[in-house]
């Protein structure tokens, strides 16, 4: 058996499948802390860190989009799937609003689960190998999710690090939609496409102190990120 030894926070407020998937975790080599409401699973953060959260939507006294969005003042970088009941657009809308990396809805495979949490863990391993890289008058610190512009730092979340990376290796050239969400998320559809335009005006917000950086929409194409090549 491969162990993992990562430490999950799992918040479900169904006894059954929470237990169910406590063990099915710890089974493959996960350490799971299993939160009963959101109000639970909150001061759980803030006993220890944990190296990715699951939480189902539904949850008692705390929302899990309210909990999220808590969480994320303060962690910008740990994984985080939502595990829902619901495939409706604006539920994963809002969930990546609010800092979600993926979701699964019920009822689910257990095994696909495991995928996806190897795949984020993975990916915040690599992240974390990477160093500084300079855009124009920034610098995008990769490794510490950071975005440095003279006495201005800003910490971004990991799917922005990896949606700005991406941008980076292809800037000044026409970038396809599709491919960018393939990039970072394995997949092309709706609810990412949505998803993708929210991050990007975020990502756009962050470099809005250097008026020569720019990201560029391609009407029905994807996206051109400009930046000086005199300064590269």
């Amino acid at each position: 058996m491969e162990k993992h030894n990562a430490k999950l926070l799992l918040a479900e407020y169904d006894p059954n499948l929470g237990n169910l998937l406590q063990e099915y975790l710890a089974v493959e080599g996960f350490e799971v802390t299993l939160a009963r409401n959101g109000e639970e699973a909150l001061q759980a953060t803030l006993r220890q860190k944990y190296e990715l959260y699951l939480f189902d939507v539904m949850m008692p006294i705390k929302d899990s989009f309210s909990l999220a969005e808590q969480i994320r003042k303060t962690d910008k970088t740990t994984p985080l799937i939502f595990i829902t009941a619901k495939s409706l657009k604006l539920d994963k809308l809002k969930g990546y609003k609010v800092g979600a990396d993926d979701f699964v809805t019920k009822p689910f495979d257990e095994d696909e689960l495991v995928r996806k949490i190897k795949a984020l863990l993975r990916r915040k391993e690599i992240i974390s190998e990477i160093d500084t890289v300079t855009i124009s008058t920034y610098t995008f610190d990769r490794k510490n999710q950071q975005l440095i512009c003279n006495d201005y730092c800003k910490r971004i979340t990991g799917r922005e690090s990896e949606i700005l990376h991406f941008l980076i290796q292809n800037q000044n050239i026409v970038l396809k939609r599709e491919d960018l969400l393939i990039a970072v998320w394995g997949k092309d559809d709706y609810f990412l496409g949505r998803s993708l335009d929210v991050f990007i005006s975020k990502i756009r917000k962050y470099l809005k102190l250097d008026k020569e950086i720019s990201i560029e929409n391609v009407f029905e194409v994807g996206f051109v990120f400009n930046v000086p090549k005199q300064k590269m």
